[in-house]
């Protein structure tokens, strides 16, 4: 009988991992818009279902994972400043981390001003890294690729 209920549990708990990978409550979305001669614009936007956030790249250390973005070294393609962030950004002290944490519910767009060096066409890609929790729980961290066009 034990190992009926063991079996059982096992069985449930491969489901629910399933259904919850299957089913992740953010979806990433990428897109450049041209700004001016060689300038674009590119934005990194989530939309997080509810009731679950993502935390912002500006989370202090020893708190929840922030969100991450890494762009691959292109030698077209000068940064111009730092990645901004715009949604609707929450603070809250999350006894868990004992500490005040910033971030986002509903959609969170993460936006890089890129100059290339000359006229031409090509891409802006790296990785992203975040993690999404609710009240209650914390999915895994994931790692998400993306290759935008600068056309």
């Amino acid at each position: 009988m034990k190992q009926f209920i063991r079996i059982l549990f096992f069985s449930f708990f491969l489901s629910v991992s399933a259904h919850v990978n299957a089913q992740h409550p953010v979806n990433w979305s990428f897109s450049s818009k041209k700004m001016g001669d060689k300038l674009y614009e590119v934005q990194l936007t989530a939309e997080v279902e509810e009731p679950w956030h993502i935390y912002s790249q500006f989370t202090p250390p020893g708190g929840a994972l922030p969100t991450s973005i890494k762009v691959n070294k292109n030698p077209l393609v000068l940064l111009q400043g730092g990645i901004k962030e715009s949604g609707k950004m929450k603070k809250k002290y999350e006894e868990v981390f004992g500490m005040e944490v910033k971030y986002f519910e509903g959609n969170v767009t993460f936006t890089q001003l890129v100059k290339l060096k000359a006229n031409v066409k090509t891409n802006l890609s790296g990785n992203l890294e975040f993690m999404v929790c609710n009240e209650e729980e914390c999915l895994p961290p994931k790692t998400i690729l993306f290759n935008i066009p600068l056309r």
